[in-house]
């Protein structure tokens, strides 16, 4: 199966969707790419869409080494790699200050997105959780946790695209899985899209303003 691009994604995938409709259902964007896919799915299930910006918090002096992850929401969340932690030295002052730091860009991000809206609050609802395709699943699996720690009824991790090996251990961590496409072998997530562009803020505001208007 072959994409046209990510709206054409969100269509198909919301087909798949089709019986979750329900008011307690809220859909998840991880952005930036998950945001053309949620839009559709929202629209298609008349549900509300939020985003869920999660980012890595990575090593002070090695930053593309995660020590943990922190995401926003209504209730803030922070994951912990507690094995890094202690094989670094790092002390507990250190990973607050790198955490406090996320947590700003996090902030500057939602508010561009959103302006001053607060975040939807999942507690007791069905969270449909976006992306518009999983590798390694790193950045989804934070998500996943933090989730769980902010109490929705039920998490579905919903994507068009993912690798067979990383899917089969996320089924774990959700509840449902839904996903279109689960190729043995994923070099990259692009290579299942026609057009597949590296989307800016702008793009993102259009897509949610779209979604407000219809």
């Amino acid at each position: 199966m072959m994409f046209e691009d990510r709206v054409d994604a969100g269509k198909q995938l919301a087909k798949a969707l089709k019986g979750y409709r329900s008011p307690d259902v809220i859909v998840l964007a991880l952005p930036r790419g998950g945001v053309p896919v949620a839009v559709e799915i929202a629209r298609e299930l008349g549900a509300p869409l939020d985003v869920l910006i999660v980012r890595k918090v990575g090593v002070p002096y090695q930053p593309e080494l995660a020590m943990g992850a922190v995401m926003d929401g209504s209730h803030a969340v922070t994951v912990r790699n507690d094995d890094v932690i202690r094989s670094y030295g790092i002390s507990e002052e250190e990973f607050q200050n790198e955490c406090a730091k996320e947590m700003e860009e996090i902030d500057r991000r939602r508010r561009q997105y959103f302006g001053r809206r607060v975040p939807i609050d999942i507690v007791g609802r069905t969270v449909i959780l976006v992306d518009d395709g999983i590798a390694t699943g790193a950045t989804v699996r934070a998500a996943i946790v933090g989730l769980r720690q902010a109490g929705p009824r039920k998490i579905v991790l919903a994507v068009p695209v993912g690798a067979s090996e990383t899917i089969e251990a996320l089924r774990q961590d959700v509840d449902e899985m839904v996903c279109l496409e689960e190729p043995a072998a994923l070099d990259a997530i692009s290579l299942h899209y026609g057009d597949f562009p590296q989307l800016t803020d702008d793009e993102i505001l259009e897509s949610i303003s779209s979604l407000r208007l219809a």
